[in-house]
């Protein structure tokens, strides 16, 4: 299913995102609540290096840090996740600037409730997750993760690790815009471009993807056929989340799009369960809460 790139009305894209995390993870924690598992909320910040690759002027290729909505989110998403009632179990953010695990740490002065179980993470984000999908014991223990990767840091083993512990449900913010930035149209892209999509994706054949040969052209001189860019949203949408499905037990088919004040997308807000045991209902709450208004009650009787 090709996702829609639906627009947010008169809502900012901040309170609107916040808001459909924030029924997520009271719907979670109402279920995990009934289960005898111990439950974390993890998040995994981008850290540095937004402005690594740039492009033939030196500009940064990652325009979307310079929207207010950006900041204003990564402010916020925290402490959505520590207002949540029923609470969880820990809190574990991960940030590798220095600077903003200073402020992080200050959390455990604003929910001194919740200090104890607040774990800030001075750390690489695919490290750090690498390694405790890979030592932790998984068996009595359940998550959910959030991860933005504003500069396109997350790579694919970091997805592949999270999706074999099958105890990890997912949320992906993807950035759809850098990544079509990235997409040049004459498909000439730099060393250092195609190794980042490599990573991202897992795999090169996205570049036979997003430029597919035109056979027409170049069929009776003898020619390599040319390639042309497919220029849609929808297609790099659709392609990522078809890779989100080979690495995780479930992921829901509608992710949501996120537009600047211009209507322009910036990103696709993804979501993808591990436990193949508990795929279904995470994936049916999923969805909707991407396609509802997030002002309307999540619930009916039979959900909880």
């Amino acid at each position: 299913m090709v996702p829609s790139l639906q627009k947010f009305g008169h809502r900012s894209w901040t309170q609107d995102k916040l808001e459909r995390v924030r029924k997520y993870l009271v719907a979670y924690s109402i279920i995990m609540q009934k289960r005898r598992f111990q439950y974390a909320y993890i998040d995994g910040f981008a850290g540095t290096g937004y402005h690594e690759l740039e492009r033939d002027d030196g500009e940064s290729l990652f325009q979307e840090l310079e929207e207010p909505e950006v900041e204003a989110f990564l402010d916020g998403s925290a402490r959505i996740a520590l207002q949540v009632e029923p609470r969880f179990n820990k809190y574990i953010f991960i940030e590798k600037s220095r600077k903003k695990t200073i402020e992080l740490k200050k959390l455990r002065v604003e929910f001194p409730d919740r200090g104890v179980d607040i774990i800030v993470e001075k750390a690489d984000a695919n490290d750090y997750l690498k390694k405790m999908c890979l030592e932790k014991s998984w068996q009595n223990h359940r998550a959910v993760l959030f991860i933005d990767p504003f500069g396109m840091q997350l790579t694919w083993e970091t997805l592949v690790a999270v999706g074999k512990t099958e105890a990890i449900d997912t949320w992906i913010l993807f950035p759809i815009s850098a990544v079509n930035r990235l997409l040049k149209k004459d498909g000439h892209i730099p060393v250092k471009w195609r190794r980042r999509l490599d990573l991202m994706f897992g795999e090169k054949a996205w570049f036979d993807v997003f430029f597919p040969e035109d056979k027409s052209m170049g069929l009776f001189d003898n020619n390599p056929p040319i390639r042309r860019k497919v220029d849609s949203m929808e297609t790099i949408g659709a392609y990522f989340n078809q890779r989100l499905a080979t690495a995780f037990a479930g992921v829901a088919p509608n992710p949501y799009t996120l537009r600047n004040t211009k209507g322009a997308p910036l990103f696709l807000l993804c979501f993808a369960a591990a436990n193949p045991n508990a795929v279904k209902p995470a994936i049916k709450i999923a969805q909707d809460i991407l396609k509802r208004d997030p002002a309307r009650s999540l619930f009916s009787a039979d959900d909880t």
